[in-house]
């Protein structure tokens, strides 16, 4: 089981970078796939970047190496998940035996110096990793890199009970008569799969659990209009969380119960209340620099080229040169599936019924956040905000 501390440190990471990241375009992100990169980072930093990995991180530096390493491993031990660690460096580079030991074993190998050459290795290592999803090592790769440090993580569950496709087209919002790829599945789990919390920092939510069959949930997450995206999903990670009271589907009342939600009568032979889930189907890319956020993550000084700042990791003066992580999620009719790459370079410096039954409306249709989340220990594996769905046929007959 992964470090209760570390969920708590990956997830607030993922709070921040969402609200932050998250504007009029749809996006992605995997906190856990940067936050034990950096965690390792911080093991071998001094002065002042090792202060400020510290704050980013949410744990001291001591034990920072040890814990990034030991989420890598849980990471990759949770099923529907792959993790993987790669590291590269100079071969004049030596490096700290006690901060290689932290990392998974055999994941080292050689930068050679030829560009052409180590860009083709690097790709194919993280074309590999993914599956083809990440074809492109996001690092900025020059004569001068002395070493990389890079991860990649999967995410792939099976729904436990899969959607119909079918046409989508909102009457309102942004999706305004557009024809969108929806997805609606019918079920009888009121509780376990509808939650409106009305008062979080954001204003009411709506969260909607979909249950993979490994382990893995995706949660659907809609706020009410005009509020901005990052603020949204900062707020459902803290109501998936349970930092917020919520009511289960059960105890909404009749009418309009929540952003997207409503609650009716219809005529139905069978009497058992009922919720029915439409939402888009859709595919996210993106690509982060990191150092852009550089505040964010702790890395404003390790930009520093006029000195070293990681003495734990080598005697030899390293500045980070690059941040970067290239993902991307989609969301079907079957299944979720995500793939991230994160990496730095350091470098010197029918017949009418009659009788009535309730029924829930839970309708994604304009845009919404997503968290696809480890189940047992509510770890955040991916977050993102959806703003373009997959289109729908072009005709409706």
């Amino acid at each position: 089981m992964i470090d209760a501390t570390a969920v708590r440190a990956v997830n607030a990471m993922t709070a921040r970078w969402a609200r932050a990241a998250v504007a009029d375009e749809g996006t992605v992100l995997a906190a856990a796939g940067v936050w034990p990169l950096l965690a390792l980072l911080a093991g071998g930093a001094g002065g002042p970047v090792r202060q400020e990995l510290e704050g980013a991180l949410g744990v001291g530096a001591d034990a920072a190496t040890a814990l990034g390493g030991e989420v890598l491993g849980a990471l990759d031990g949770m099923a529907g998940v792959d993790a993987a660690t790669g590291l590269w460096t100079r071969r004049d580079l030596p490096i700290r035996p006690g901060w290689e030991a932290a990392l998974p074993p055999g994941v080292r190998a050689t930068l050679t110096g030829d560009g052409e050459r180590d860009r083709k290795e690097l790709d194919a290592w993280a074309s590999r990793r993914t599956r083809g999803a990440i074809t492109e090592m996001p690092v900025l790769l020059t004569p001068a890199t002395l070493l990389v440090l890079a991860g990649a993580l999967t995410v792939r569950t099976d729904w436990v009970q899969p959607f119909r496709p079918g046409p989508l087209v909102p009457r309102s919002g942004p999706w305004r008569d557009r024809s969108l790829a929806g997805l609606t599945r019918f079920t009888e789990d009121l509780d376990g799969a509808l939650r409106v919390v009305p008062d979080t920092p954001a204003g009411p939510l709506t969260l909607s659990g979909v249950a993979g069959g490994n382990g893995l949930d995706v949660h659907l997450v809609l706020g009410a209009e005009g509020v901005p995206g990052g603020e949204v999903l900062e707020a459902g990670i803290g109501a998936v969380a349970g930092r917020c009271e919520g009511r289960p589907g059960s105890a909404l009342p009749p009418g309009e119960a929540g952003p997207g939600v409503r609650v009716m009568e219809v005529p139905s032979r069978d009497p058992t209340p009922r919720m029915a889930l439409t939402t888009p189907r859709f595919t996210v890319k993106a690509r982060h620099d990191l150092l852009r956020r550089a505040g964010l993550f702790g890395l404003r000084t390790a930009r520093d080229a006029s000195r070293g700042h990681f003495p734990g990791i080598s005697p030899a003066a390293l500045a980070l040169s690059s941040g970067e992580q290239s993902i991307t999620a989609s969301f079907s009719a079957e299944g979720f599936w995500a793939a991230a790459v994160t990496a730095f370079s350091l470098a010197p410096g029918s017949a009418p019924p009659r009788r009535t039954a309730k029924l829930i409306s839970v309708r994604y249709e304009r845009p919404f956040g997503f968290l696809a989340v480890h189940r047992a220990s509510g770890l955040v594996l991916t977050a993102g905000w959806v703003t373009e769905p997959e289109a729908g046929p072009a005709t409706m007959w």
